[in-house]
């Protein structure tokens, strides 16, 4: 069986994937590129078939495993590689599309590629959500940090003993005012930044929204961050 098997070496970038073929009988050669697109892959698939003898493989990186998902409901085996582990040569320093993805045949046929984990869709989509999350609460405490540096730069001091971020520190937040508008508008801009301050979170914080809590204040953040 392994005598009929063809190797895909597939340098993938979001818009094209270099293609190379390592033959059963020990040719390697380009077969060019195509559009990062389901229904060019789908085509050329279908000219290499039959699926089965097909055993493709691309780098992880930016494009994430879409490819694989893709190559996988064609019935062809793929192979997600870590890139810091495709073995280089010593001194073979020009890297193009298309050597790449003959490396990427060669090694792939010969054995000498690690593959990293694949996650199925739902987990994927988990791991999206948890990264989604992180980048968030990332950009909470920067529009924390900005908020509270330009009250203190321009004099806005609580009453003492009031702690930030409390329900009573975001109601005299939301007294501050400035006399110079290009201030005021600063003032807005960055209370927008912060799910909790300004008109940003408030529909979602007084009940208006019908979403749950939950979902009603990730919605008003991801959106006060479009307005923004």
């Amino acid at each position: 069986m392994r005598e009929k098997l063809r190797f895909l070496g597939l340098d993938v970038h979001a818009e094209t994937i270099a293609v190379a073929i390592a033959e059963p009988d020990g040719e390697v050669r380009s077969l060019g590129t195509i559009a990062n697109r389901e229904d060019s892959i789908r085509k050329l698939i279908r000219k290499l078939g039959p699926a089965e003898n097909l055993r493709a493989c691309y780098e992880a990186g930016p494009t994430g495993f879409v490819l694989y998902w893709q190559l996988s409901q064609l019935g062809v085996a793929c192979a997600v590689i870590a890139p810091t582990l495709v073995p280089k040569k010593p001194g073979d320093r020009v890297k193009t599309d298309r050597r790449d993805a003959l490396k990427l045949a060669r090694s792939h046929r010969s054995g000498d590629l690690t593959a990293v984990w694949v996650p199925d869709e739902d987990s994927e989509a988990l791991r999206d959500l948890v990264r989604q999350r992180e980048a968030a609460k990332q950009d909470q405490l920067r529009a924390r940090h900005r908020l509270t540096k330009f009250l203190l730069r321009t004099g806005q001091r609580p009453p003492l003993g009031l702690k930030a971020w409390t329900e009573r520190w975001m109601r005299w937040l939301a007294q501050v005012r400035y006399t110079q508008p290009a201030q005021e508008v600063t003032r807005e801009a960055i209370g927008r930044g912060h799910p909790r301050s300004g008109e940003a979170g408030s529909g979602a914080d007084a009940g208006t929204d019908p979403r749950p809590a939950g979902s009603a204040r990730c919605g008003a953040y991801l959106s006060c961050h479009d307005r923004l």
